[in-house]
């Protein structure tokens, strides 16, 4: 059993250096302290590993204490002892330190949103790279991607809840379980602390968009036609096209001339543009046909039906549409998604196919390949129920003036099945 402990403290504050030459001071247990001429003490462990005299640095005294050292040395020797070179021990954490330092979370954050880019809509790119820079980056950006933890995670995802911004606490619980899973699949982390918070976030009661029952719609038909509220042309006539065509609003304020096919009176939104990324056909009524000819006086030159009004070369802004419906009166009472449902129920109720109907709102298939095979599916019964919708929405106005319309014609439920 070789002699430890053979230095203290004292004695090695008390170690003077010698002109031109270095001397040592040992420990015990391959441990000593050389004394170089320039008057640095530096630790030095001495070992042998497969019949071979080594030796490794273990830092300057006194920044590393006689004590640290004796941990060190201990430590090594048990390395030795499982068949470990200590020194090689040593480069291999050297390595990992280096990685992990440039492995940190903002850099892998930011290679992971570069390789969505040519799946996302630049709406959705510019979504998450801002959760990434507001949400994250101001507490994890530096942090080495394997050093995060699930309660530092969850730390973060509170700061969000806090703000009651839930959806948004959400959204970046999910960009987190996406950054961790690249990092892994690159072979950098082999832990996701954001997959141990799953079902730890904050909930509250679902509430549907608001929407226009039937019994609504004369009025409102009859404040589009007269324009009570005093709309700015575009906005009127997008609220038009939106109730008659019963898109997301999204894919409404993104239309482009581009996408419409007027031999065939149908609109075609590109995959990209849809939720479910696969192009959706809409068949344009006699009245949706009226509403885009009169766009094309206003906007024809554009290259969206309905440009932004500061700024023409981008589309219509987000809330255009949600505060012309405030200032007609419907705060609280109606949304621009909510004409989705406001048609969907009617159609329903009307006895309408529901696959018919299912599938004119671009529901999402389960199967991505047959959703795109499927895009044109009912497309003439769907371009006949559009244009008894369009029918049945605009003839609305004549029951507020208290002319009689016949209901929407109902159809049988077809036996057959996709």
């Amino acid at each position: 059993m070789p002699k430890t402990n053979m230095l203290n403290a004292r004695a090695c504050d008390n170690l003077k250096p010698l002109p031109n030459k270095s001397y040592r001071k040992f420990d015990g247990g391959g441990l000593y302290l050389e004394v170089m001429s320039s008057g640095a003490k530096y630790w030095r462990f001495k070992y042998s590993y497969l019949k071979t005299e080594k030796r490794i640095s273990f830092g300057v005294y006194p920044e590393v204490s006689l004590a640290k050292a004796r941990e060190l040395r201990d430590a090594a020797r048990l390395q030795v002892k499982d068949g470990k070179d200590p020194s090689v021990v040593k480069q291999e954490n050297k390595r990992i330190a280096v990685l992990n330092a440039s492995n940190t979370f903002k850099v892998l954050a930011l290679e992971w949103h570069t390789t969505k880019l040519s799946g996302w809509t630049a709406y959705t790119a510019k979504r998450q790279l801002n959760i990434l820079e507001k949400e994250l980056f101001p507490t994890l950006a530096n942090r080495p991607i394997t050093d995060i933890t699930t309660p530092e995670l969850k730390a973060v995802i509170r700061k969000v809840e806090a703000r009651d911004a839930l959806e948004i606490a959400k959204r970046t619980l999910q960009v987190c379980n996406q950054v961790f899973l690249f990092a892994a699949q690159s072979g950098i982390s082999e832990t996701n602390p954001a997959a141990n918070l799953k079902g730890a976030l904050k909930t509250r009661k679902v509430q549907h968009y608001k929407y226009l029952r039937d019994d609504a719609l004369p009025e409102f038909v009859e404040k589009l036609e007269t324009n009570s509220a005093d709309l700015e042309p575009t906005t009127l006539l997008a609220m038009k096209l939106l109730a008659l065509t019963f898109v997301r609003t999204v894919e409404l304020r993104g239309a482009k001339w581009s996408e419409f096919n007027f031999d065939k009176n149908e609109w075609r939104i590109p995959a990209e543009r849809m939720k479910m990324k696969v192009e959706h056909i809409v068949p344009l009524s006699t009245q949706a046909l009226e509403v885009i000819a009169k766009l094309k006086t206003l906007n024809g030159n554009r290259e969206y039906l309905f440009p932004n009004v500061k700024s023409p070369r981008r589309m219509m802004s987000e809330n255009t549409i949600l505060y012309a419906l405030y200032r007609m009166g419907y705060h609280g009472r109606a949304t621009g998604h909510g004409f989705r449902a406001t048609a969907s129920t009617i159609l329903n109720e009307q006895g309408y196919n529901r696959d018919h109907i299912e599938r004119q709102l671009a529901h999402g298939e389960g199967d991505a390949v047959r959703a795109a095979y499927n895009h044109a599916q009912y497309l003439p019964e769907r371009r006949k129920m559009m244009q008894d919708w369009a029918d049945y929405f605009m003839g609305a106005r004549c029951r507020f003036t208290k002319i009689r319309v016949a209901p929407l014609p109902v159809t049988k439920p077809e036996l057959k099945t996709a």
